[in-house]
């Protein structure tokens, strides 16, 4: 499971703890209610996760409903449903999530 880190900028310059990756989580929208207060008015947290986590693992725990896991971002790159479950992070990484947007 994802851990916050409290300190933001120990998410590029500290040491990982064995086996885990340090990333920061970017929800956007209406998903930013899943983020702990302290991290929704910049839509931001950097957090920890094990080595072997991937995407679905990291937002599973985060209790959004999968209709509203629309648009994955993966540094800056789209990654599709069916690559989820298999993506994982290094140091680093930088995972943004939308839920599906209405509008002209």
């Amino acid at each position: 499971m994802a851990q916050p880190i409290r300190d933001a900028s120990v998410a590029s310059t500290g040491p990982t703890s064995a086996g885990r990756v340090r990333m920061t989580l970017k929800l956007y929208a209406s998903l930013t209610k899943h983020l702990p207060e302290a991290f929704r008015k910049s839509h931001a947290m950097p957090i920890e996760v094990d080595a072997g986590a991937t995407i679905e693992s990291v937002l599973a725990p985060l209790g959004m409903p999968p209709a509203s896991v629309k648009l994955v971002v993966l540094n800056g790159l789209f990654v599709p449903p069916s690559q989820r479950a298999a993506t994982r992070f290094v140091d680093g990484d930088v995972l943004a999530v939308w839920p599906p947007v209405a509008g002209g």
